[in-house]
């Protein structure tokens, strides 16, 4: 859907679909689970020594964060919303960065998390997060900010499986390499969907600066300069 009939505008998006109220309501759910989960991982991780359930953690709060701006910036125009879709996914890039460092250190001290506690987050977080996954799913067409909401979501779902798929490698295994690996793919996980936000971001900042520049009536190229003329003796 497209804000005006110009061909400089078709593709950007209007700013109704974002500010609309199953969407805002779609986004109010989706924060307080992933605050809720948040709080939950956080200490589960701590207890169980799990590099996955760490960063799974620290991935619900930085999605909470996202959602908290995505409600402030829904009503917002086009460059503003594309702005906030920039800031997150600088913030995914920055979130996997951290999840890569904190692996490395459960690698290199050889920690043996508890599976029993991995597997049953792992199981509420799923079932929490597949259902705002389907609950965004319709929004994920929409514009950047719109389409980082449903990544995030997206990945987190993932995440939450990759999470169960580890606890029953370390229950099965007896060593915690499941475990570091899982967290290396929700590493990987966030710098693909930041760097999917922050492409997608740029390019409509960019068609909204060629809007503009067609909007304002200026058409054709500069005049050139007047050829300079010099005496020959």
């Amino acid at each position: 859907m497209t804000c005006c009939n110009d061909s400089a505008c078709s593709a950007i998006p209007c700013a109704g679909a974002s500010g609309s109220p199953g969407w805002r309501r779609a986004l109010w759910i989706a924060l307080v689970v992933n605050a809720a989960f948040f709080v939950a991982e956080i200490i589960a991780g701590a207890a169980a020594g799990s590099a996955s359930l760490q960063a799974d953690a620290l991935d619900f709060f930085g999605d909470a964060a996202n959602y908290a701006i995505s409600l402030g910036v829904a009503r917002s125009a086009l460059a503003w919303r594309a702005r906030a879709a920039l800031a997150k996914g600088g913030t995914l890039i920055l979130f996997a960065m951290w999840v890569l460092g904190s692996t490395l250190w459960h690698i290199i001290h050889g920690t043996l998390p508890q599976a029993e506690i991995m597997g049953a987050v792992g199981v509420a977080a799923l079932i929490a997060n597949s259902g705002v996954a389907l609950l965004l799913y319709r929004f994920r067409s929409g514009d950047a900010n719109m389409r980082s909401v449903w990544i995030c979501s997206r990945n987190d779902a993932i995440g939450n499986l990759a999470v169960m798929l580890a606890a029953l490698g370390v229950f099965g295994t007896g060593v915690g390499w499941p475990d570091v690996i899982v967290a290396t793919i929700i590493g990987g996980l966030g710098l693909w969907g930041g760097g999917q936000i922050v492409g997608q971001a740029l390019e409509e900042l960019r068609q909204r600066q060629g809007s503009a520049w067609h909007g304002s009536g200026i058409s054709g190229t500069p005049p050139a300069a007047p050829a300079v003329q010099f005496d020959q003796d």
